[in-house]
């Protein structure tokens, strides 16, 4: 599976210029929200307006009895360094003789490194499907396993996946990449419009998102 990682150094040589758009609370616009990711001061809500549109673009896309279950959007970069750190040293724990590079780019198929994260630059969304009375669907495995405890089914393309929870995939994945998001090939629920990653990806000089404070 030939992937770009966000480590990837392509990534972080991206230049941002930052478009100056406003984080919004998704609540206020009618989506389906989970609370599993819920904090204190409701960051996990917010993404940038341009984002905001382009999922309401990506909910409209979706067949009848469909619709988007909204899991996280913003997260503040101290957040950010945690996971990233958590999971570096959870794969540290396991792989002893890997190099701390190896260990930064393993970590980085689930957790991307904070200086170029499109969470933080209220770019990306994990986001996954539900039914019409809101009950999750199954898409091969749980939003946010990883790879070691999921066998890689949470990468978008796994071949270990059913015929259902594959076609579900690609429902979620073509109206989100239909409505102008990129995917992030190891994580079938996470997707980004605006930042490094995106840029990268679809050839553009500078990225519009970079990281942002929720004020």
């Amino acid at each position: 599976m030939n992937l770009v990682l966000m480590s990837d150094p392509q990534v972080a040589a991206i230049p941002v210029r930052d478009c100056g758009e406003p984080l919004v609370d998704v609540r206020e616009h009618d989506f389906r929200v989970d609370p599993r990711r819920q904090d204190l001061q409701g960051a996990f809500a917010h993404v940038r307006e341009g984002v905001l549109a382009r999922l309401q673009h990506a909910r409209s896309l979706l067949p009848a009895g469909t619709d988007l279950l909204f899991i996280e959007g913003y997260r503040p970069l101290a957040l950010q360094r945690r996971y990233f750190t958590a999971y570096r040293d959870q794969l540290a724990a396991t792989q002893p003789d890997w190099t701390p590079e190896q260990l930064h780019q393993a970590a980085s198929r689930y957790v991307s490194p904070p200086d170029i994260a499109p969470h933080s630059a209220g770019a990306a969304v994990d986001i996954t499907l539900v039914d019409q009375d809101g009950h999750e669907l199954d898409l091969g495995t749980h939003v946010n396993a990883n790879p070691e405890e999921s066998d890689g089914a949470c990468f978008t393309h796994a071949p270990n996946l059913s015929d259902q929870a594959r076609h579900r995939r690609t429902l979620l994945l073509n109206a989100m990449q239909d409505a102008g998001f990129t995917n992030y090939g190891t994580e079938f629920w996470h997707f980004s419009a605006g930042d490094r990653y995106d840029a990268l990806m679809r050839q553009e000089p500078h990225a519009r998102y970079g990281p942002i404070e929720l004020g």
